[in-house]
């Protein structure tokens, strides 16, 4: 899943949104990583409505303009809580590995060369 898929499935998870909203939100739960452009929304929106993971819920009229409103799929709560729970395990496995390298003693780094350098100079 790719991170803008999730971060709209996030989104949705809890109320419908539309376009625009779902772009705020996006920005929002990313903390601003993630700053999806109309064109590439409307992919994914497409994308994840054919995958079955988000409906249209309304349309609404706003100031003259249509607004479709998405919400999320049984499926797409499954599919967004399955990716967390792998990101979640991912994340883990990073950290405990980092734990680890803190604890081990690290290489032996042999000491500041002294004399001539390579050429025969002095360094």
């Amino acid at each position: 899943m790719t991170q803008a898929a999730f971060f709209v499935l996030a989104a949705l998870a809890d109320q419908p949104r539309h376009g625009y909203g779902i772009l705020r939100e996006v920005e929002e739960l990313s903390d601003g990583a993630v700053q999806l452009r109309v064109g590439t929304l409307y992919g994914v929106l497409d994308r994840l409505t054919a995958d079955q993971l988000i409906v249209l819920d309304r349309e609404e009229v706003q100031q003259g303009r249509l607004r479709r409103y998405y919400r999320l799929t049984d499926e797409g709560l499954r599919a967004l809580t399955a990716e967390a729970e792998r990101m979640a395990a991912g994340a883990s496995a990073a950290k405990s590995r980092i734990a680890e390298g803190r604890r081990a003693p690290g290489p032996a780094v042999p000491p500041p060369a002294t004399g001539p350098g390579l050429a025969g100079g002095i360094a």
